[in-house]
């Protein structure tokens, strides 16, 4: 299972996974800029209202214009053949997913982003198109012993409960002792979900797997493009059965890569994003601008609200030095929520706040990037030294540029 974001396991709040973001302030890097054009501030005539944070909109997946790419089908499955790894399984099997994701999702056929695809899938899996989980049934034991105790429910009650027969043939408790990969956990899970009440257990038993495959994808994300733009192929079974195989998961993955507008000259910014979030690069150098307008020491995650269950909540730390702007910027309260909101989109850097920020730091004489590194330190049980959100991005980064030296 990836660093970034391993299958997380929950019995109604008992959390064991891999690399669970958790964001503290750090030192900002260094990093150039590129210069805009000043905004006059515009006086502030209105009082500030008090307002309310609303759902922030899904972003929509589209058809990513540029680079441009004029290679044929065939042109194009011989340069990633020679872009994939010298020695690695099922080559033909790998070229013909990344090939058939690249081209329903309509992205172009280019080294770069063929090499983006294939760095990414070897960081997370290794080029298992279902990855083995060392130490998984211990995992599953331990949540579940831990959701048990909070329930003061004897470990071996559950256990005995769970040597009943599964839609498998075999007892949920051997299927558990003998976990090796993702898809088998999931769709234990799945069968735990569905026969709960057979089981007469009083323990959450929703499927809590959030991310699988070999690019370990958020199963809310699969669901929610689905919907915005079509599945290729022909499902067997759900949404989230498609991101447990390697055909469905490589699809989705490249998807959350790639099909959007970057606004990114390296392609590292990518990478980051594909661990902390689309455009939290983006949005780290928004939060390291304000931070310099304000004196203000912000947490930079490149999240401009505050979220709780994917829904902003609350009034963040970014949020309230903002705020504390809105004279300098000639704008109310009003407008500068209406522009956060739209953190998660391309349009963000387009819009009012956005341009009138860094116009503000370039009249105080200073330029700075419009992309950073987000500062998130990677959390789990099975990671035992300090992982960040950065150290993932160098590591495919490095990654990506050993496939390119393959051209």
């Amino acid at each position: 299972m990836s660093l970034r974001s391993l299958a997380a396991i929950s019995f109604g709040g008992v959390l064991v996974g891999c690399a669970t973001p958790s964001t503290s302030p750090v030192p900002t890097p260094q990093v150039t800029a590129t210069p805009v054009v000043a905004v006059t501030p515009i006086p502030l005539t209105s009082p500030i209202p008090q307002v309310r944070v609303e759902p922030s909109p899904t972003p929509t997946p589209v058809a990513t214009p540029s680079p441009k790419s004029s290679l044929t089908t065939n042109e194009a499955r011989a340069l990633l053949n020679q872009l994939l790894p010298p020695k690695m399984p099922d080559r033909a099997g790998w070229n013909a997913d990344i090939l058939d994701a690249f081209t329903a999702l309509k992205l172009p056929y280019t080294a770069e982003y063929f090499c983006a695809a294939a760095a990414t899938i070897e960081q997370e899996s290794s080029w298992q198109g279902d990855p083995t989980v060392p130490g998984l049934p211990k995992i599953v034991w331990s949540a579940i012993g831990e959701r048990a105790e909070k329930y003061h429910i004897p470990l071996i009650a559950v256990q005995t409960a769970l040597l009943k027969t599964s839609p498998t043939g075999r007892s949920y408790k051997e299927r558990i002792d003998t976990l090796r990969t993702e898809r088998e956990m999931n769709n234990l899970f799945e069968d735990l979900a569905d026969e709960a009440e057979k089981l007469k257990l009083p323990l959450n038993m929703k499927n809590p797997i959030r991310t699988g495959g070999p690019m370990q994808v958020s199963v809310e994300f699969a669901q929610g493009h689905v919907k915005a733009w079509p599945y290729p192929y022909a499902m067997k079974g759900s949404v989230r059965n498609e991101v447990f195989t390697r055909r469905g998961g490589t699809y989705f993955g490249v998807a959350i890569l790639l099909q959007y507008p970057a606004p990114y000259t390296d392609m590292v910014y990518r990478f980051a994003d594909f661990n902390a979030g689309r455009y939290a690069s983006r949005n780290v150098a928004y939060q390291q601008v304000v931070s310099k307008l304000t004196g203000q020491e912000l947490v930079l995650d490149g999240d401009l609200l505050r979220y709780s269950g994917g829904v902003p909540t609350g009034v963040s730390g970014t949020q309230t030095a903002v705020y504390g702007l809105s004279g300098k910027l000639g704008m109310s309260q009003d407008a500068i929520l209406r522009d956060l909101k739209q953190e998660k989109l391309a349009a963000f850097a387009q819009s009012e706040l956005y341009k009138k920020t860094f116009a503000l730091i370039e009249k105080n004489g200073q330029t700075h990037a419009r992309a950073a590194m987000p500062q998130i330190d990677l959390k789990s049980p099975k990671i035992s030294r300090k992982l960040t959100t950065e150290w993932f991005a160098n590591r495919v980064k490095w990654r990506f540029d050993t496939c390119m030296a393959r051209r």
